[in-house]
């Protein structure tokens, strides 16, 4: 920071409060002459020759210039002279013509046409156009025709003090370790400190002109920051501390803070805690908060009211980053004392051990003692402990507990068959404040007892073949035993006492707890005996011993040559000689074919002769025939074609049913003649009736045949208005209250219609 501080201010100001800086301007004045006209020496101008005469040569210029020269910022009332052009070919008699072109020209130039004097019509300012370029020639007046080429000149606008010195990039900022040496920047007060004032404003004035009078001076602010250093030590707010926690504090949990103040800031400001003395170091620990650098002093073991009531720690706080430019003002530490209190909390009981294993045999006695749990209340008052199951993990209370000294005891009988441990919880309620529990696992280990007997491990079933020789080994048999005995399952396996001296097998014990069956003899028949029955005795080796019974069933068989049993079945033999097992499976399977096509042909038999029973929705016969005609009722007979009723396929007198096909074909029998358009409606459908009550082709069912006729002799006549002659007016409705309750209503509507008009 100083060598930064360094170029920034080094050619600015020097280390003062107030830093004065001159400004030497160099300027160069040039002389102005009004005139600016330098003659050529020669009087003859120039010369116009011939066409014929022109010779190429050098044109001699008569007048020459380089540059003028004006100040810039003049404000006089006139316009101010910047120079004058002339030539020596004019002779003063006003025949020569001055012309000025080029930037600025006829706005900021102006040029006298006859005596060539350029005036300056503007204030010109030398920080936005420093020069111009302008061309000057000179013509006849009369006829424009230029006299000499045209020649170039420039015009400089001379500076004149009129901008005050500027920083560009102020206000400044710049940062001084405190403490530091003294370099470019001098300070009034010897070691500053940032925290007793961190920044200082500085004014700075530039003046151009050496100081000089008629100078002009700019300032600037610069922003001086004292950057910290690590030059302060931390410090406790309190020699002193004191807290208090519960003795059931969970582990980890912060019981207090402890602040370290420290005067630097940032890095230099950090600090770390330990604890270096005391009689908890192994019970606290404390660490430093990133956030607000303070000590959080934490549970490290669990606390006992009952066994140390008090701690007292001495805990240090250092600085991390220390500057060994400081290291004479002091160490960078501080120490403080910290004592902490436990109290005493209502702690819940505590089992003498965290688990408990019992073992108890599968014959055990019904409330047997199995084992105990113990627990005590660990606080002062010592309050007494009741003890109990946890049913959740004892639904079938197969055991029990004494509430007062946590003896389990057996309430069930036990089978280490059906299940080898239980595992149930114990709990712990303080009699006096039964919010206080404990729990504990106990696992109960049921012990095996020889109270299953071997048997086989599965039903097994011998096949002997006829042609066996003696000693063959016919099937080997094994036992299994639901007990469990330590040192593993032997069987001791024997024929019943009657059937020792068995004429036809034996056994033998394998070394692998196994039983071999032997036949004593060949030449066993299917048709002398197809089956016979060993019984064995199976024991085992537990105390007491226990011993089954299991039955092997011997079955003779036939079999090939090499020992393959193809039949078991006696039957066997009175088949034909040379048929072989594929060929009776053949027959078998042709015969179930045959009675499967029967069947089905059967079946289709039988719904063939099954009448069919027409839907509603397929009967042919119930066609509704609309017209758009309504017609005068029965009397009329001109509206529609009666001879539509009619059945076109019963003019022949043969009317073949469409719905089903009938299983009797009858010969036609001889029809009506067709009836006439004029025949009567009553007459008409009492010959369709004796048609279709006479036709053996007709359903069984009902058959609903709907005609368009009301019928005579009605009570109610015809309820047809197309053929009344009179209006509604004339008629009487009161007979509708005579057919009974549901004409009720409808007589009781028109009523009242009628009332209405005679109103």
């Amino acid at each position: 920071m100083p060598e930064r501080l360094t170029e920034m201010l080094m050619d600015t100001w020097t280390p003062l409060i107030i830093l004065w800086i001159t400004v030497l301007p160099s300027i160069y004045m040039a002389p102005m002459n009004q005139s600016q006209v330098l003659p050529s020496g020669s009087s003859t101008g120039l010369k116009r020759l011939n066409e014929e005469q022109r010779v190429l040569h050098r044109s001699k210029r008569g007048w020459v210039w380089n540059q003028m020269f004006v100040l810039e910022e003049f404000s006089g009332p006139e316009p101010i002279l910047v120079g004058r052009l002339h030539t020596d070919l004019d002779p003063g008699s006003s025949k020569i013509k001055y012309i000025l072109s080029g930037d600025g020209a006829g706005t900021i130039f102006v040029i006298n046409d006859k005596t060539g004097d350029i005036h300056a019509m503007k204030r010109l300012d030398r920080e936005e156009k420093a020069e111009y370029t302008l061309t000057a020639q000179a013509v006849d007046r009369d006829t424009n025709q230029p006299l000499e080429p045209p020649s170039e000149f420039i015009i400089k606008v001379q500076d004149i003090n009129d901008n005050a010195p500027e920083f560009v990039e102020g206000p400044y900022h710049a940062t001084v370790p405190e403490m530091s040496v003294v370099a470019i920047i001098k300070t009034a007060l010897p070691n500053m400190d940032r925290e007793a004032k961190e920044e200082y404003f500085v004014v700075i004035q530039a003046k151009d002109m050496g100081g000089h009078m008629g100078g002009l001076s700019g300032t600037t602010t610069v922003t001086i920051t004292l950057s910290d250093v690590n030059d302060n030590p931390p410090k406790f707010a309190q020699s002193l501390y004191h807290f208090s926690v519960m003795e059931d504090v969970a582990l980890g949990e912060p019981i207090g803070r402890v602040k370290a103040n420290d005067l630097d800031i940032g890095e230099n400001a950090k600090s770390s805690y330990d604890i270096i003395e005391g009689d908890g170091m192994d019970v606290f620990e404390i660490t430093t908060d990133a956030q607000t650098q303070d000590g959080i002093i934490r549970v490290r073991k669990p606390l006992d009211f009952e066994t140390k009531k008090s701690y007292t720690l001495k805990v240090e706080a250092a600085n991390i980053h220390i500057d060994p430019r400081f290291l004479s003002g002091g160490p960078f530490k501080d120490t403080a004392t910290v004592k902490i209190v436990v109290e005493d909390a209502d702690e819940p009981p505590v089992f003498s051990s965290p688990t408990y294993l019992l073992e108890v045999h599968e014959n055990a006695a019904l409330n047997s003692v199995l084992g105990q749990v113990t627990a005590h209340d660990p606080d002062v008052s010592s309050s007494p402990i009741r003890f109990s199951i946890d049913r959740h993990t004892d639904l079938e209370r197969q055991f029990n507990i004494n509430a007062e000294d946590g003896k389990i005891t057996l309430a069930t009988p036990l089978d280490r068959e059906t299940s080898t441990w239980h595992n149930i919880t114990i709990v712990a309620t303080e009699t006096r404040n039964h919010s206080q529990v404990s729990r504990v696992p106990v696992a109960i280990k049921v012990l095996d007892v020889n109270d299953n007997a071997p048997e086989f491990a599965s039903e097994h079933e011998a096949f002997l073949c006829e042609n066996g020789k003696p000693g063959q080994v016919i099937q080997i048999v094994s036992a299994v035993d639901k007990d469990d005995p330590k040192n593993g399952h032997y069987f001791l396996y024997s024929l019943l006492p009657e059937m020792v001296n068995n004429p036809n097998f034996t056994i033998k014990k394998n070394e692998d707890n196994t039983l071999s069956i032997l036949a004593k003899h060949s030449g066993f028949s299917r048709q002398k005996q197809e089956v016979y029955l060993l019984p064995i005795v199976i024991s085992d080796s537990g105390t007491p011993p226990m011993s089954s019974t299991g039955t092997l069933t011997i079955r003779v068989c036939g079999c090939s040559s090499d020992g393959t049993v193809q039949s078991c079945n006696a039957e066997a033999y009175v088949l034909p000689i040379g048929l072989s097992m594929g060929a009776l499976i053949a027959i078998l399977a042709c015969i179930i074919l045959l009675l499967v096509i029967v069947v089905l042909f059967v079946t289709l038999r039988r719904h063939k002769n099954e009448p069919l029973i027409i839907k509603d929705d397929e009967d042919v016969r119930e066609n509704i025939i609309r017209y758009d005609d309504e017609g005068g009722g029965e009397e009329d007979t001109e509206a529609f074609d009666i001879a539509t009723l009619q059945n076109p396929d019963g003019i022949n007198g043969f009317l073949p049913r469409k719905d089903i096909k009938p299983d009797l074909q009858f010969m036609p029998r001889q029809g009506l003649a067709p009836v006439p358009n004029g025949v009567d409606v009553d007459e008409f459908i009492n010959v369709r009736l004796h048609e279709a009550d006479n036709d053996p082709t007709a359903p069984p069912y009902d058959s609903i045949q709907i005609y368009g006729y009301e019928g005579k002799g009605s009570a109610a006549g015809s309820l047809s208005s197309l053929e009344s002659s009179t209006s509604d007016s004339d008629q009487n409705f009161d007979y509708l209250s005579e057919w009974g309750p549901r004409f009720k209503r409808l007589g009781e509507l028109y009523s009242v219609g009628e009332s209405d008009k005679e109103t």
